[in-house]
């Protein structure tokens, strides 16, 4: 039989793994059902695991590693299962307090926070940078990821579980400190609307513009809106920049630091975040790429270094 097809006598299509691939193909529409509802991103995500899965022993280690990056989308949109404020007070004013004492701006006579400000001084090509910048921050690590798979399955996988820790603790954070963003605040003052959805805030001028709905079509599936504190777009970009420094990358290093502050500016500029979300992301960065160092990374060498063995 072609090698395509067989490795050390086992096939790609063998009982075992026919029933592994079925039952958890339809274990997982058969709980994103109940929990969050069908969608028709659920059956893509599960055609797009099967067809990689049995393509080839190339495409099914691809999918194999990468399965890292789908355990984080699947427990990303469980969160809409259960929303945070059920669990804690969200914080809408003392936020904003406490962004208006450390970063506010004067304004003639009055003390605005930075969002207050770009919201007073939009800019059309900043609105277009802006929203340049955030359409990155799910593309650049997966594709950053898929440079490093093929150049050093190591450090692939270091970045990648230092990436899913560092959602991990995000995703705790969130239930712990319930947070309004910026754009809750312009619309709907201090008081708390459980029922509130997703919103493009100044992301919408970019769509707008270029008469596209795209963050429209994106915020519209938001997991949470009181998920403000940490950024967590704002940590994806700088554990890229970490990695991209450690393997030499490079020219890239040089675009990968201009897209973190690119990304850091767009959340405040566009309302999607106060400058201490965006502190508060980058130390939760940090916090995971030092955690991962200190407690995970030898063993996962010594695993990984077993099994290409």
């Amino acid at each position: 039989m072609n090698n395509t097809f067989t490795a050390r006598g086992v096939t790609l299509f063998n009982g075992k793994t026919l029933l592994f691939t079925g039952i958890l193909s339809i274990a997982y529409l058969l709980l994103s059902w109940a929990l969050v509802g069908f969608k028709t991103d659920q059956l893509v995500l599960v055609a797009i695991f099967n067809t990689f899965y049995y393509v080839s022993w190339g495409t099914r280690k691809f999918i194999q590693g990468f399965s890292i990056f789908i355990i984080f989308w699947v427990l990303f949109d469980y969160m809409k299962a259960f929303p945070n404020f059920h669990y804690n007070e969200v914080h809408i004013k003392s936020l904003y307090d406490a962004e208006m004492h450390w970063f506010g701006i004067r304004e003639g006579d009055k003390l605005i926070t930075p969002n207050e400000f770009w919201l007073i001084h939009q800019n059309r090509w900043l609105d277009i940078m802006s929203g340049a910048f955030y359409l990155t921050w799910v593309p650049v690590p997966l594709l950053f990821a898929g440079i490093l798979f093929f150049r050093n399955r190591v450090q692939f996988f270091h970045f990648s579980l230092t990436f899913l820790l560092v959602n991990l603790i995000g995703f705790v954070i969130y239930y712990v400190y319930p947070a309004a963003p910026p754009w809750y605040v312009q619309l709907h003052g201090f008081d708390f609307y459980p029922a509130t959805r997703g919103n493009t805030a100044g992301l919408a001028r970019f769509d707008a513009f270029f008469h596209v709905d795209i963050f429209q079509s994106l915020y519209t599936k938001s997991s949470n809106v009181f998920a403000a504190m940490p950024s967590l777009h704002s940590a994806y970009p700088l554990i890229v920049l970490v990695y991209g420094w450690r393997n030499k990358m490079g020219w890239l290093n040089i675009l990968f630091a201009v897209i973190v502050a690119g990304i850091w500016f767009a959340a405040v500029y566009t309302s999607h975040h106060y400058v201490l979300d965006v502190i508060a992301g980058i130390i939760c960065a940090v916090a995971g790429i030092l955690l991962y160092n200190s407690v995970f990374r030898k063993e996962v060498e010594r695993r990984v270094l077993k099994a290409n063995t």
